[in-house]
């Protein structure tokens, strides 16, 4: 049986997207920086959190249940955005999320989506651009910011967009606020994780990401080439060139061509091969 956190992670998502258990993806995502990590014991932690929002949950309409998760998650037990240093690479990890309760948007929502499901919520993540929220399937207008412990609408959504996209951005709600896959939740997360290392020049742990990106989204051409680039700054440079040579096979049109291929170009005359 796989014990390497990498292992088990790979092991949880090959399988049909509507079978990847998230949570426990997310916790072996963790498990590569915590190697101690108890991923059973964490996902306990849901169930014992829904037994005790399952205590105060009234039994009539589902708005109402909603409201009381809410109040149960984000004022009785303290979950929130953490403000005050968003880019520490704990705000990623599901295992600090429960231990600390701080986090940023995705792994916020995937507390409330978890202790949703235990209590016959069926929550499920919402890949807003650049923010990440969710909403229960019962009151689909009813979408829920995790990070602010607030609920919104779809005016409040519009507003949001165009505070980040420009004044022009219509909100598209089957574009903006479809529920997102397994697969795209755990690549996000990813996602947010390589920005961090990036932006901290960690190369190593970015390079991490980046192989279990590849793991979730196989051959994703904007994966490559962030390993390309990566691969580059660690100086694997013939790692480096392979992968941005088929990062342009596959997305020769893509607006950040241009530039990966002026990186190739250095990374070949670094290895000193001929094209």
């Amino acid at each position: 049986m796989a014990t390497h956190p990498r292992d088990q992670f790979e092991r949880v998502v090959d399988a049909p997207d509507e079978r990847i258990e998230v949570a426990r993806a997310a916790l072996w995502i963790a498990a590569e920086e915590y190697p101690d990590l108890d991923v059973n014991s964490y996902l306990q932690r849901f169930d014992r959190l829904a037994a005790a929002a399952r205590e105060r949950m009234p039994a009539d309409e589902i708005g109402a249940r909603v409201e009381r998760l809410n109040r149960f998650l984000f004022a009785e037990q303290g979950f929130s955005g953490n403000r005050a240093d968003y880019y520490d690479p704990r705000n990623s990890y599901l295992n600090d999320v429960l231990d600390r309760k701080k986090g940023i948007p995705i792994t916020l929502s995937l507390v409330y989506i978890e202790v949703a499901r235990r209590l016959g919520l069926q929550a499920s993540g919402v890949g807003f651009p650049g923010h990440f929220l969710t909403r229960v399937a019962a009151v689909p207008d009813l979408i829920i910011d995790p990070f602010s412990g607030s609920i919104l609408d779809e005016r409040q959504c519009q507003e949001r967009l165009r505070s980040m996209a420009g004044p022009d951005a219509v909100l598209q709600p089957k574009v903006h606020l479809c529920s997102a896959s397994p697969r795209q939740i755990l690549a996000r997360l990813l996602s947010n994780l390589k920005q961090v290392f990036f932006a901290r020049r960690d190369f190593e742990r970015a390079l991490s990401c980046c192989e279990r990106s590849l793991i979730v989204e196989p051959d994703s051409p904007h994966e490559l080439r962030d390993r390309g680039l990566v691969f580059e700054q660690l100086q694997y440079f013939a790692a480096a060139m392979s992968d941005l040579e088929r990062f342009l096979e596959l997305a020769p049109t893509d607006p950040s061509a241009p530039a990966v291929a002026q990186r190739l170009e250095t990374v070949r005359s670094r290895i000193g091969r001929p094209h």
